[in-house]
């Protein structure tokens, strides 16, 4: 299969690619991280006035969706730009909500991006992303979909970006059983694509630092061994685009996971190739390389572990035989 956007996807890309260039979100993750979220809500009416999570939700529901494609192509950008906030947590309570007594109650204020959600898998004991700041706290648990009533003191996480809570137990049971599958395929998506944006803006940082960087007087990106490294993080990253544009075409649960492990194992060791090329300065927490090398680290175990995505594709073609 030979995938291709269309001008209307690229020039959508292009536009939210211009809007975060404009909007500085290293400066925007360093105030998330301290627990200030205006600059970061603000950016987040933006992103959903461009229709962002619209895509998610049907146009019985105020949205403009479903439409995974498009999703995966403003993921990417979120991605590339490490936008902070439960931006994959929102899609997948849109799809956890999508039952037609609950898509009237709650799916018109995510697609318009009045409101921010979370959702903590296991219940209550399950870790939610940005439980301080999301107004709609779902639990998932054995039991079923659950509005949590409140959350727990805020944790820090590997990535600045990503502030993790609890979720207080109890509250009103809005569907009973784990209705999870579909949604989980959806936020596989989101993460591969968002994964593939961050490997693909450390790539284009790291380039952009070797042909600066020089050594014995020449740029130590005309060294062999650098350039070798660096055509490598790019192959995995190319390999991953289709399998996650793939996946977003077929919303198959195994296409899915196997995209997550694609791109985030392709952004994961593009980060690696990043901190070794840049030297000291890229273990630094200042440089705002960190932000993205921290992020593709999250994202790797995100929505299912490599192992937990590898056994999906596996089972899947298990059932096939």
């Amino acid at each position: 299969m030979r995938f291709l956007l269309d001008a209307e996807q690229r020039a959508f890309a292009a536009s939210l690619d211009a809007m975060l260039t404009a909007a500085d979100t290293p400066a925007l993750i360093r105030r998330w991280s301290r627990g200030e979220h205006t600059g970061g809500r603000a950016l987040w009416s933006r992103i959903a006035d461009a229709g962002v999570f619209a895509l998610a939700v049907p146009e019985a529901y105020d949205g403009c969706g479903p439409r995974p494609v498009d999703l995966a192509v403003a993921f990417v950008e979120l991605g590339r730009h490490a936008v902070p906030g439960p931006l994959v947590e929102t899609v997948t309570a849109a799809v956890l909500l999508s039952e037609p007594a609950l898509a009237k109650r709650f799916l018109g204020s995510l697609a318009s991006g009045e409101t921010m959600a979370t959702v903590a898998l296991g219940g209550a004991d399950g870790t939610a992303l940005d439980g301080d700041t999301a107004a709609l706290l779902l639990s998932l648990g054995a039991d079923g979909l659950r509005l949590a009533p409140g959350h727990g003191p805020v944790r820090a996480s590997l990535d600045p970006a990503r502030r993790l809570t609890s979720l207080a137990p109890g509250g009103e049971l809005l569907t009973p059983g784990p209705p999870l599958a579909h949604a989980l395929t959806w936020a596989r998506l989101a993460t591969a694509a968002q994964a593939l944006g961050v490997g693909l803006a450390l790539l284009d940082r790291t380039v952009a630092y070797v042909r600066q960087r020089t050594q014995f007087g020449v740029p130590i990106g005309s060294f062999q061994a650098v350039k070798h490294r660096l055509a490598d993080a790019t192959i995995a990253l190319e390999f991953a685009r289709p399998l996650v544009f793939g996946a977003a075409l077929t919303m198959s649960p195994a296409d899915a996971a196997a995209a997550k492990v694609s791109a985030c194992g392709a952004a994961y060791a593009t980060a690696r190739t990043a901190l070794q090329l840049h030297g000291a300065i890229g273990y630094t927490a200042e440089y705002d390389l960190s932000l993205w090398l921290t992020k593709a680290r999250a994202l790797r175990t995100a929505w299912g572990t490599p192992d937990e995505c590898r056994a999906t594709v596996l089972g899947d073609r298990a059932r096939r035989r």
